[in-house]
């Protein structure tokens, strides 16, 4: 194969392509390819896209920027016509070599047998893909999850969403796929991978539902209304190939023997054997935590981030990102913003979501949290993102492994108390106004305007509004956040006022709290991936190794493999 990289196509010609559906775009990619191999396209005899980006430095004149890896006749013709493009005059930014490939590949079976069955706690990415791949190799997995299967987890989010009843087991973060379901369904990661598990993790995706064009956008993304029934197909194979998924299913007890896992308690009564256990639990777990720490399986605090979900309109974006208000066919634009405090606090943009939605996202009772969540069109009103500042195991508090849980905690009651249950939200310029003085809205000692939220004496017209799921209510969200969180928060969005025109404006909407973004807590785990608690595999976010659906999904992944390559497939006839 070889492989060109940084093909650069404008991009009102790759979208005229693009409408003629995926062979439209891989004959236009063959003809550029031929044309910069001096070669005919007739001798092309495969195409792979392996990337897609946009390149908007010279907005708003759009290109799109391509990975493509040919296959030729054979191997020397395809060295030939390498050396003679690397002989020819100059290339500009075109990079060609021999692309070798690679793909990802299970370990062979282990020996060892094992003695019940694999149990994996969790149906989010970590515990979905480890499940779907050790039942695709005939192990048999049983998958436990507390909520319910993401078609009536689904319904019970829309009901809270509209009358405010929340259901504890059935919510934003638990149910079947997991918190990322009802999020923007981003699947790009930082996590380096020379083994092929990113590869690997995108296919089942696209597989089971999610479009090819997820194996080479730069940034792939399948929206909350996709992900829903890529997650339904997924636990449908995994049942096709022999494994147990059950929902209402918590469990509220973990039992040991000689510091080996032995079995598990469902719901507090119904009890069955095991010695594979695979810790998948999520982010927002808090009470299988305090079990954990109750049956002292040894854990830590460790450093994630809290912030406010920020709200502008995604036109805004559009013409500071593309250059035109109206991005058309591009799709709404996104952005990543990175700041450093004054105060030497990180500051960033994350889980950013373009034509989309803040969400409530609560799963306890008498407290609040918010997330971000677009659907797979992106066509809603407004662009949000959480702008969230970093905190670590001294801002907690308390030297003990659960009080990220409690700094957590503390966070969403505040949260909860200013809004009555609603999702409490605020103008920029209001909330900055409220930390520059240090001191409550209520002090200020200014009008504020009921309808708009913003101060009447400004006499400013709003452009933004809200784009919500479930109600929200004006109030100061400036007294949710530390003072030194809030004084980075105001730092980090000046600063991106001048990496992103408008991004600091006054009438920009703010939401909280954005508290669970990770895990407060890790769960140490050896090179074999378990914890000192033999046949404990702590996996995936909840349990500190993770940072999205992707690379959730990866380390389910990791967890697999170390399985497969320990023990044999059970034999169904004994």
């Amino acid at each position: 194969m070889i492989r060109i990289n940084q093909l650069k196509i404008k991009s009102d010609i790759v979208l005229k392509a693009k409408k003629t559906g995926a062979d439209g775009l891989k004959k236009l990619l063959a003809e550029r390819a031929a044309r910069a191999l001096q070669m005919r396209e007739a001798d092309i005899r495969s195409l792979v896209i392996a990337r897609e980006s946009i390149d908007a430095r010279k907005k708003p004149e759009l290109f799109y920027i391509y990975t493509v890896e040919l296959g030729l006749a054979d191997r020397r013709t395809e060295e030939m016509v390498t050396n003679r493009w690397q002989r020819s005059a100059k290339h500009g930014n075109l990079q060609i070599a021999i692309a070798e490939q690679t793909s990802y590949h299970l370990p062979e079976s282990g020996a060892e047998q094992l003695n019940g069955p694999i149990v994996i706690i969790g149906t989010g990415p970590a515990g979905l893909f480890c499940g779907y791949f050790l039942a695709l190799q005939g192990y048999n997995p049983i998958l436990l999850e507390r909520g319910k299967c993401v078609e009536e987890r689904t319904r019970d989010v829309q009901r809270f969403w509209e009358s405010g009843r929340l259901d504890t087991a059935s919510n934003v973060q638990f149910g079947e796929g997991g918190a990322g379901t009802f999020s923007d369904g981003k699947l790009n990661t930082l996590v380096k991978d020379k083994y092929g598990r990113n590869r690997a993790v995108l296919q089942v995706f696209a597989d089971c539902g999610a479009g090819e064009e997820i194996l080479y956008e730069a940034k792939p993304h399948i929206g909350t209304d996709v992900l829903a029934r890529v997650v339904k197909t997924m636990r449908e194979r995994i049942i096709a190939h022999g494994g147990t998924v059950r929902f209402e299913s918590c469990v509220t007890d973990i039992e040991m023997q000689n510091g080996k896992v032995c079995g598990v308690v469902i719901n507090g009564t119904e009890r069955f054997a095991c010695d594979r256990l695979v810790l998948a639990c999520g982010h927002s777990a808090r009470d299988t935590f305090a079990m954990l720490y109750d049956r002292q399986v040894p854990m830590e605090a460790k450093s994630f981030a809290v912030g406010l979900r920020v709200e502008h309109t995604q036109a805004m974006i559009n013409q500071d990102q593309y250059g035109t208000a109206d991005a058309g066919d591009l799709g709404a634009a996104p952005y990543k913003v990175t700041a450093q405090a004054g105060n030497g606090r990180g500051v960033y943009s994350f889980c950013m979501c373009p034509g989309g939605y803040v969400v409530n996202a609560s799963s306890e009772e008498g407290r609040t949290a918010v997330n971000g969540m677009s659907y797979s069109a992106r066509n809603g009103k407004n662009a949000n993102s959480a702008v969230i500042v970093a905190v670590t195991p001294a801002d907690f508090g308390a030297d003990h492994p659960l009080a990220g849980v409690a700094f957590q905690r503390k966070l969403e009651e505040k949260a909860f108390a200013l809004a009555n249950g609603k999702i409490p939200m605020q103008r920029y310029g209001v909330f900055k106004a409220c930390v520059e003085q240090e001191t409550s809205q209520e002090e200020i000692g200014r009008t504020l305007d009921v309808d708009t939220g913003m101060f009447l004496e400004d006499n400013q017209d709003c452009e933004i509004f809200p784009e919500h799921k479930g109600e929200s209510s004006w109030a100061d969200v400036s007294r949710i956040l530390p003072a030194a969180c809030n004084q980075a928060f105001v730092d980090g969005m000046e600063q991106f006022g001048r990496q992103v025109k408008g991004f600091n404006r006054p009438d920009a909407i703010l939401s909280g709290v954005e508290s669970r973004t990770s895990s407060p807590v890790r769960i140490p785990r050896d090179e074999a991936l378990q914890s000192t608690v033999r046949g404990l595999y702590p996996c995936g976010e909840g349990a500190g190794y993770a940072g999205g659906i992707t690379s959730a999904a990866m380390d389910g992944l990791r967890v697999a493999e170390q399985i497969i390559a320990a023990f044999a497939v059970p034999d169904e006839t004994q």
